[in-house]
């Protein structure tokens, strides 16, 4: 049987990895076969060898991921050059390998002495899936895989409680966090003591020095609305297609929205790219753009599918395909080598939902050198400050949009 073979950076990775830590690698930079290349070398295997090297009675392995990987089997594929596989027959060892969604994460709990691979960072926060990895980890070894691992020091405290550096959030806070005395809700003023914050993050974060050979060019595409229906709307405050005031902040923000996003010159632009590029796949927030972009035409013989949150349809095969991705659906878990265009028709609010969706065609193993990235946008206030949000690598706040 062939040796399991690691690039450079994958093997130095490794090296540094140990339980409870966080494996930080750029989109498409290979976090799943580095992950279990450590679970490998943990339980005596060795890699970049030319015979494979069996691994000594290893622990029943548990991957936690997205719907869609588990799905597709793209974890199957990986674990496949490490001759595992969730069906005992594509397994050559004596354990279980088991990958779920983060949605079922509640029925590993209870599960004890075996290994955990929790993919795409979820645990953020204090809702069911934290409570769920904390009581897991307790009983268990297990590593974390991330692209985009946190924005602010509150989003590490589950791994920091996992890894025993604070019994749980109230010490967090009590030690580190000053909220401000002038919100009408919790709101952080600032940060106590974060050198120490930034010590434990280094013991925990093992960066991939990883360098792209492919180059990513992003182009703005700017496209007109239209400016009296948007004044109007700002300045009664009327939502036009259901002729009622608007009541908050979101409903607000999707107005205008909506009005900027269905304007025929994005249309156009659309159709403009598309024809000059034979394989496309288009990005795209709500339901009333998916419609939008069904009923364009794309020219003879060009091939549509879809995968969101009504259709999963696979990507097509064909020479000349558009495939429509809806961000919260799609922007993770899948890649394609088979194009090397991406059109965002409208701004996610999310820059790490932007980020990843970018990273679905800039893989290991795409054979383009050039990714072409198309941003659609207006210049807009709404377009803009969603463009400014994004710029600084925060979300964008419809509550203080809307306030303004």
């Amino acid at each position: 049987m062939a040796g399991v073979m690691l690039y450079d950076y994958q093997l130095d990775a490794v090296k540094r990895m140990k339980i409870g830590c966080i494996l930080c690698g750029g989109v498409g930079s290979g976090k799943s076969r580095t992950s279990l290349a450590f679970y490998y070398k943990l339980y005596d295997g060795e890699v970049n060898t030319e015979n494979y090297v069996r691994m000594t009675e290893p622990p029943d392995l548990y991957i936690i991921t997205t719907a869609r990987k588990r799905d597709t089997g793209e974890w199957d594929e990986e674990l496949a050059h490490f001759y595992m596989g969730t069906a005992p027959e594509h397994d050559i060892y004596e354990h279980k390998v088991v990958v779920d969604s983060w949605n079922n994460i509640g029925k590993y709990v209870g599960v004890k002495n075996a290994f955990f691979i929790f993919d795409e960072q979820r645990v953020v926060g204090s809702g069911k899936w934290v409570k769920s990895f904390l009581k897991i980890t307790k009983e268990n070894e297990w590593i974390l895989l991330s692209a985009t691992p946190g924005d602010c020091w509150t989003d590490y405290i589950p791994v920091f409680i996992a890894n025993g550096f604070f019994r749980n959030r109230t010490e967090f806070n009590n030690q580190h966090v000053v909220y401000s005395r002038f919100s009408k809700y919790p709101k952080i003023d600032r940060y106590l003591n974060t050198q120490r914050l930034v010590r434990l993050r280094e013991r925990i974060l093992v960066d991939m020095d990883f360098e792209r050979e492919t180059v990513s060019h992003h182009e703005n595409v700017f496209v007109d609305y239209d400016k009296a229906q948007y004044l109007q709307i700002c300045r009664t405050r009327w939502n036009p297609w259901e002729d009622k005031p608007i009541e908050t902040a979101s409903e607000f923000c999707y107005s205008l929205r909506k009005l900027v996003n269905s304007d025929r010159s994005r249309q156009q632009e659309v159709r403009d790219i598309c024809m000059s590029r034979p394989r496309v796949i288009i990005f795209y927030n709500f339901d009333y753009e998916l419609d939008i972009l069904l009923g364009l035409n794309y020219g003879e013989g060009v091939e549509v599918a879809q995968w969101n949150g009504h259709k999963h349809q696979p990507i097509p095969d064909g020479d000349k395909w558009v495939y429509l991705v809806q961000y919260n659906a799609g922007a993770e878990g899948w890649n394609c080598i088979k194009t090397d265009t991406i059109i965002f028709y409208s701004q996610n609010y999310s820059y790490k939902i932007m980020e990843q969706a970018a990273g679905r065609i800039d893989r290991l193993n795409t054979p383009y050198k050039n990714l072409w990235y198309y941003h659609l946008k207006s210049r807009a206030g709404i377009d803009l400050a969603i463009s400014r949000a994004l710029s600084s690598k925060k979300a964008f706040n419809e509550r203080k949009f809307y306030g303004e």
